[in-house]
């Protein structure tokens, strides 16, 4: 059974056009029956839902200790600023987490504060990365490198989504970011490709859950359960 933050993220993100199922042409050359676009997700509506579903798998995460606590979250630009912004303001409202948030830019500032980084300093604090979908995984590692340049520590890495794929390798991208950042259940997401294939389920969405399993048939990590 999906939690509410889940289904009401996914219904909201297809009334825009965030989440489509169809046949779409990936960057890797795959044929994939769905597709995420998080930088859709621009209105007041959408950001409070996914900064929901965001603070409450970080909430759980952290009473169950899988995560240590943590100091700072960080969202990689540009999509991860207002994530990571909205999730801090999320946490402290429902459920008394007061953490700072970074991000970075895309090129170094000479003037003022100068550098790279924006927001609450990394320095000697534990840190949480927000981001929305991980495919071959370039962009969070380079978002780790950064955080560890500055003296900080990486504890986990949340997702939007979890496409639960193996790369052109043949091995699990987020299983590969687990081990860079500490081991097994270091990477969660709030949706998986299984629990859209759930949600397609109970709306009896029948034909496209075949095209579904086809793919993931194809394309999905194989050696068990994926940790949300």
């Amino acid at each position: 059974m999906l939690e509410k933050h889940q289904s009401e993220l996914i219904e909201h993100a297809m009334a825009i056009g965030a989440l489509k199922f169809g046949s779409f042409t990936l960057k890797s050359g795959r044929i994939s029956p769905y597709f995420f676009n998080a930088g859709l997700i621009s209105s007041g509506s959408m950001l409070a839902t996914l900064s929901a579903g965001y603070a409450s798998l970080i909430h759980s995460a952290l009473e169950s200790s899988d995560y240590v606590k943590f100091d700072v979250l960080f969202g990689p630009a540009y999509k991860g600023i207002s994530l990571a912004a909205c999730t801090a303001m999320v946490l402290h409202r429902d459920y008394g987490i007061d953490v700072g948030f970074a991000y970075d830019r895309k090129e170094a500032k000479d003037h003022g504060e100068g550098g790279m980084m924006v927001g609450a300093p990394v320095s000697g604090k534990k840190v949480l990365i927000l981001d929305d979908v991980m495919t071959a995984g370039t962009a969070t590692r380079n978002a780790v490198d950064m955080i560890r340049s500055g003296g900080g520590e990486v504890v986990g890495i949340v997702l939007c989504l979890d496409r639960e794929e193996v790369g052109k390798e043949g091995g699990s991208t987020v299983k590969e970011m687990e081990e860079y950042v500490g081991g097994p259940g270091r990477v969660k997401a709030i949706l998986r490709m299984q629990d859209l294939m759930a949600w397609l389920e109970g709306q009896g969405r029948a034909e496209v859950l075949a095209v579904m399993k086809d793919y993931r048939d194809k394309y999905g990590v194989k050696d068990g359960h994926q940790d949300r």
